[in-house]
This record gives structure tokens, C-alpha cells and sequence, in this order.
């Protein structure tokens, strides 16, 4: 009886127009930010949010995310960590045939035959490459990963690194540094050299400094550090390179190798400030690979690119693959290039965002924005909106900024599809002429195709579980 006889106040749900309409009139009005689920299957997004199995099997897969660890405990040629033989080559994101590969992802097919010896030309090696002499494999097939085009071949180096909760294994390829690199696409005469240095001298020298070690270096410590001073972990990486130059030096200069080779590994790694990830990499593969094969969980363990295609794979599927097409990323390009010089994403970096650093913990790096694009508020926003798609906060990856809060962790796809909001991931860019190397670096979101396979997969393994 009394509910007209005071000052009405309203809750407003959804459409703004609405909520001015009411404040015009000088009404109370407390707005709701509610929307319907964005895309999918109402049929499938009702059985995967009924799904008796889904609270447990997500408490389980952050569990296991959030205890995996990461110790560097070896550094060896791809022929024996991945188990390379003959003419094989892993790639970034999900499966690829030579036929459907972009520009710089045939660049790095063609300088990784080239550098193992097994064409003796460009052409050579493309034709080669064209008959299916060579097998492509996904760097994830092997519990590995790469950036950008991510080519790993039988004589590369990699990082070993080991989960000491679960005993698991995660591998990743060694750093070049920027500009004209095989993870570009370039394949010219510097780029070569390089790789035979780093395949005759750094490689050898890391290797015995790694294992004259006293203790592991522990790569987890590390990269929560790296947020406390300026980094994101997946495109600045400045204080992890330093401090892990910090930590190694010490073995490095005590190897038994001649003093130019000591300097020159010393020289390279100062002067690399992309070094670190492809130790941040693997590192995060890691603690989502720990968190595969969990029925009933919605949480995200992969996102990767190939240059053509996007690939996402969950906990809940295992190995499956759900793919679209790969997103041009936007943001500020070197020199005279442009949006036309990029190629469509490509790389198995997202793996951190995946974690949630990256494009997740922007607001840790807001210097970050001078290399990506984007504003300080926009690096914050970012990080808030994220929290909406996550399933945890890691409180190993605490962000100053938010008053120490965990970094948001955990994708879950069913939250994707209820938001409409898609995972954003910072990254490189590569030119999309094969040989041409980077040309920029900006912010992309995955396809939504991916989580739309995704939720539908879920939810059918939803209907039909015992």
C-alpha cells in the first residue's frame, strides 16, 4: 500500500536511453551493467551453466594453475628435448600446411631449412617445403612454444624448464631480439649468421652455465617480479632480460670458453630486451598444461596463432583445437610501415595472456602503451575488464597499481560468451612479405568463432557426461 507513497527510486537494467529518461524526470535511478550473453547457443550456454561437474572441475583446474611452479633446469638442441629427427619443423598455433601459410611464417620455414642445411637456396627450400619434404608439426604438440612464427628445427637450442609441483616439462626455443629475426619471417645473411652463433656459442656456453648452477633459477620468481617493476611479461620485458642476466652472469663468466665467446653471450643477452620471454613462455605453459585434461572445466589452456588461424583448447577438451580466422592486430608500426605491411596475427605468446600477464596485467606496465598504442587509462581499463573473463586471481602476479591485486587468471569461456568480451593480447607484429621481419606491435583479440566451437564442444561434453 505504500509502495507510491515516497520518492520512487529504479533499478535500470541494460539500455542507457532508459536511465536518462528516468534521471530527466528526477528520478533515483541505480543502473545495472547486465547484457544478454553475446553469442552461442542459448540451448548450449544453459547445459554448460548447469553443468553439475563445472564449479569443481574450474576450482581444480585454478588449483593446479595457480600452485605450478617453473625452475630452468637444462638447456639442450631441439633433437633431443622435442625429439626431432629428420626434416621436421615445429610452428606456432595450431596445425598448418605449407599451402595455407602467411608470409612470415613461410620466411621462417624457408631460413630454418636453410639453416639446417637441407635446401641450399630460397628456392630450393620452398619447393622443398612445397612437396611435403618437411613435416610442420605445432610447437604444442611437444610441450612447446615458440613467438611469432615460433620454427624450431633439429639443431635450434632450447630452455628446459620443469614444474617442480608436478614434475612436468615445458620448452621453448632461444631469443634473438628484435628487428629482421626467423621469428619475423626474415631469413637473410644476418639472420643466419646469428643462428650459427647462437647454435656454436650461445647455446654451448648457457648449457654449462645452466647446469654449474647451484640452485635452478626459479623463471615463476622472476616473472612476479617483473610486474612490481614496469613489466607485463609478453611484449615489455625489460626488468625480467636484467635480472635474469643478473642471476646467470655469474655462471656464465666461470664457463670454461674462450673470453671473446663469455663476452660476446654477455654482450648479446644485455642487449636483448626481449630475452626473457621465451622463458616467461614456457613458463606459462607450464601451469596450463597442468590444468589439461580436467572434465567439465570451462578454463582456457591455450590460445595461439599461426599466422593464418587462431587455436584455442580448453581443460575440459584436452587436445582439441578450435580455430578462426587470425585478427590483423592495431597498433603503432616502425619506420615507414603501415596496416597494409602486417600480417594477420601470429605466434604462441598469447600462452601469456592465457596465464594472465600480457594483455591482462597492462595495468602493471603502463609504459607499455608507448610501444602498442593506446593511452595509461586505456592499459587500466583493460586489466579491470579481464577480471569479467577470468576464473581467479593469481595473488603470485600482483599488480601495484590495484593495490597489489592478483593478476586475472583463467579464461573462462562460458564468461567470453555471457560478456561478449573477448580475451586482448599484446603483441608483435610481423610483415606479411615473408623475409621482411617486424614492423610493429599492437593490441588483438582472438576470433570469436574460437570461443563459439568452443562452448559448443563443452556443452555437448556437458549433455553427455555420466
Amino acid at each position: 500500500m505504500t509502495l507510491l507513497g515516497g520518492q520512487p527510486a529504479v533499478v535500470a537494467a541494460g539500455v542507457d536511453v532508459f536511465s536518462a529518461a528516468l534521471r530527466a524526470q528526477g528520478a533515483q535511478v541505480t543502473d545495472v551493467d547486465w547484457r544478454p550473453p553475446a553469442f552461442g547457443d542459448p540451448a548450449d550456454l544453459a547445459a554448460l551453466a548447469l553443468d553439475p561437474r563445472r564449479a569443481a572441475a574450474n576450482r581444480t583446474a585454478v588449483e593446479r594453475v595457480l600452485a605450478a611452479g617453473s625452475h630452468l633446469v637444462d638447456v639442450r638442441p631441439a633433437r633431443e628435448t622435442l625429439g626431432l629427427t629428420g626434416r621436421t619443423l615445429l610452428h606456432s598455433g595450431p596445425p598448418l600446411t605449407w599451402e595455407a601459410a602467411s608470409g612470415p611464417m613461410r620466411g621462417a620455414l624457408v631460413g630454418a631449412c636453410l639453416f639446417e642445411g637441407w635446401a641450399p637456396t630460397v628456392e630450393d627450400a620452398e619447393a622443398l617445403l612445397a612437396s611435403g619434404g618437411v613435416t610442420l608439426d605445432p610447437c604444442h604438440h611437444h610441450a612447446a612454444v615458440g613467438p611469432m612464427a615460433g620454427v624450431t628445427s633439429p639443431s635450434m637450442w632450447t630452455w628446459c624448464l620443469e614444474d617442480p609441483v608436478s614434475g612436468g616439462r615445458a620448452y621453448c626455443n632461444l631469443n634473438e631480439g628484435l628487428g629482421k629475426v626467423l621469428r619475423m619471417g626474415a631469413f637473410g645473411e644476418e639472420v643466419l649468421t646469428r643462428l650459427a652463433w647462437m647454435r656454436d656459442v650461445l647455446g654451448p656456453v648457457l648449457q654449462a652455465a645452466v647446469r654449474s648452477m647451484p640452485e635452478p633459477l626459479d623463471v615463476k620468481a622472476v616473472l612476479a617480479q617483473m610486474l612490481q617493476m614496469g613489466d607485463e611479461g609478453h611484449n615489455r620485458n625489460r626488468a625480467g632480460s636484467l635480472m635474469t642476466l643478473r642471476d646467470l652472469a655469474p655462471a656464465i663468466v666461470a664457463v670454461d670458453a674462450p673470453s671473446a665467446d663469455v663476452a660476446a653471450v654477455l654482450r648479446f643477452i644485455g642487449g636483448n630486451e626481449h630475452f626473457f620471454l621465451n622463458l616467461g613462455m614456457p613458463t606459462a605453459k607450464l601451469a596450463m598444461d597442468a590444468a589439461r585434461g580436467v572434465p567439465g572445466s570451462t578454463m582456457v589452456t591455450v590460445l595461439s596463432r599461426n599466422g593464418t588461424e587462431f587455436g584455442v583448447q580448453t581443460a575440459g577438451t584436452g587436445d582439441r583445437w578450435f580455430t578462426g580466422p587470425a585478427q590483423t592486430p592495431v597498433g603503432l608500426f616502425l619506420g615507414d610501415y603501415g596496416p597494409e605491411d602486417a600480417n594477420p596475427d601470429i605466434g604462441d605468446s598469447a600462452i601469456m595472456e592465457t596465464y594472465g600477464v600480457g594483455g591482462f596485467a597492462m595495468a602493471a606496465a603502463p609504459a607499455i602503451v608507448r610501444f602498442i598504442g593506446g593511452t595509461v587509462p586505456d592499459a587500466l581499463a583493460t586489466t579491470e575488464r579481464m577480471y569479467q573473463l577470468t576464473l581467479a586471481e593469481n595473488p603470485a602476479m600482483a599488480i601495484p597499481v590495484l593495490g597489489f591485486r592478483g593478476a586475472p587468471t583463467g579464461i573462462d569461456v562460458l564468461s567470453v560468451a555471457r560478456t561478449g568480451w573477448l580475451p586482448q593480447i599484446n603483441t608483435g607484429m610481423a610483415g606479411r612479405v615473408a623475409g621482411t621481419g617486424q614492423v610493429g606491435a599492437g593490441l588483438v583479440q582472438p576470433p570469436r568463432e574460437c570461443f563459439e566451437q568452443a562452448l559448443a564442444a563443452l556443452a555437448q561434453e556437458a549433455r553427455t557426461a555420466p
